[in-house]
């Protein structure tokens, strides 16, 4: 089951972050910390960032660590290859 929720995560990250705040309230609570704006701005212009580092980030280290930096560059990577390449092809 892990395994389709990664290959849906994939394919629709806002689902699956609206499906994680839906049905785990404490998946997002750590790292947002009772803040409304930034989950919203995440969910609406960089999904999967968003997903990583809620996925990666770490309480007891205060944050993010070793792969979850590596994994959350990746993200702002693809979401902004995912816009980059929406406005190439409408040229």
């Amino acid at each position: 089951m892990p395994c389709l929720f990664v290959v849906l995560a994939a394919f629709f990250p806002r689902l699956v972050l609206f499906l994680l705040w839906l049905f785990s309230p404490g998946f997002f609570s750590p790292e947002f910390d009772g803040q409304f704006l930034w989950p919203v701005l995440g969910f609406l212009f960089l999904p999967f960032t968003t997903l990583m580092y809620a996925a990666f980030y770490d309480p007891a280290m205060g944050g993010l660590a070793g792969p979850g930096v590596i994994a959350v560059v990746v993200a702002v990577l693809l979401d902004l290859g995912i816009v980059g390449g929406g406005a190439r092809s409408r040229v």
